[in-house]
C-alpha cells in the first residue's frame, strides 16, 4: 500500500502545487478516444487525484469524475477548484482502498501519483472497481533532462540541492515495467510533447511544489533559490524559460 509519508508529503506544498504544476495535453484524451474507444460517457475514477489537475482534464472532456485522494489538504484544494462542477466528486481513499463500489467505473485514471502506489495492491483494487471491458490509463509528465542549457542546468540543480531527489526520480517506471504491470491486459503506450513557459516566480513555485525541494529554513533552501535565479537569468528568453516534458501514457485492462 502507499506508505503514510507518501500520502502526506505534499501537505505543506498545496498552494504551489495548485498554481505551478503542469497540466496534461489534450492529445492524451484524443488518443484515448481514437485508439481505445473511450467516450465522454465513460465514468472516470481519478486515483491519487491530488489538487485536481488530472481530474480537470477529464471533466473538460465531458466525463463524470470521482477524484480519490487521501491527502485532506490536496483533496480540499480540488474541491474548492472543481466542486461546483456537477460531474465532479472528491472522496477520501487510497489506491489500494478507494471506497468505490465493485465494477462502478469505466476508466481508472492515474497520473503523477502512480509511483507512490503499491503495484500489486493497487492493481487488485483497480480490477475490483473497473467494469468488465473497462480500462486503466496511467500517465505522467516526464521532465526532459537534456536538450537545452536550462533543462540540463535544472537537473544539475536538483541533483545538488534536492533532499531525496534521486530516490523519488528512480520510482518512475519505464514501458517495460508498465507492460509487466498490465500483463495480459496490455493495450498500448504513447508519448506526447508538452511544456510550461514560466517566468521566474512561476519557476520558483514549480520547483517548490516538488516534495524533494528543501523549504525555507532548510540550509539548502537559500543556496538553491540563488542557483535557480542564476540559471533563469542565463537561460531566459523574453523573461521566460520552457520546462519541456514527454507525457507518457500506458493503457490496458486489469485482468
Amino acid at each position: 500500500m502507499q506508505d503514510l509519508n507518501s500520502t502526506q508529503r505534499f501537505s505543506d506544498r498545496v498552494a504551489d502545487y495548485v498554481r505551478y504544476r503542469p497540466t496534461y495535453p489534450q492529445a492524451l484524451i484524443d488518443w484515448l478516444r481514437k485508439a481505445h474507444g473511450v467516450t465522454a460517457d465513460w465514468r472516470v475514477a481519478d486515483i491519487g487525484a491530488g489538487t485536481g489537475i488530472s481530474s480537470k482534464l477529464f471533466l473538460d472532456a465531458g466525463h463524470t469524475v470521482i477524484a480519490v485522494e487521501p491527502n485532506a489538504a490536496m483533496r480540499n484544494a480540488a474541491t474548492q477548484w472543481l466542486g461546483s462542477h456537477a460531474n465532479f466528486l472528491a472522496v477520501d481513499g487510497r489506491a489500494d482502498a478507494t471506497s468505490l463500489d465493485d465494477a462502478s467505473v469505466d476508466l481508472v485514471s492515474v497520473a503523477q501519483a502512480f509511483h507512490w502506489f503499491d503495484p500489486e495492491r493497487s492493481r487488485h483494487e483497480f480490477h475490483r472497481i473497473v467494469r468488465p471491458g473497462g480500462l486503466v490509463a496511467i500517465y505522467w509528465n516526464s521532465r526532459r533532462l537534456t536538450g537545452t542549457p536550462f533543462l540540463e542546468g535544472y537537473e544539475s540543480l536538483l541533483q545538488t540541492y534536492g533532499t531525496d531527489y534521486t530516490s523519488v526520480a528512480e520510482r518512475y517506471a519505464d514501458e517495460q515495467r508498465m507492460h509487466a504491470w498490465f500483463g495480459a491486459g496490455w493495450r498500448g503506450a504513447a508519448s506526447f510533447d508538452h511544456c510550461q513557459l514560466l517566468d521566474f516566480d512561476a519557476l520558483r513555485g514549480r520547483l517548490m511544489s516538488s516534495s524533494y525541494a528543501p523549504q525555507a529554513g532548510h540550509p539548502k533552501h537559500e543556496p538553491m533559490i540563488e542557483a535557480l535565479r542564476k540559471l533563469f537569468d542565463a537561460c531566459a528568453i523574453d523573461g521566460r524559460i520552457s520546462v519541456d516534458y514527454d507525457t507518457q501514457v500506458y493503457v490496458g485492462e486489469v485482468p
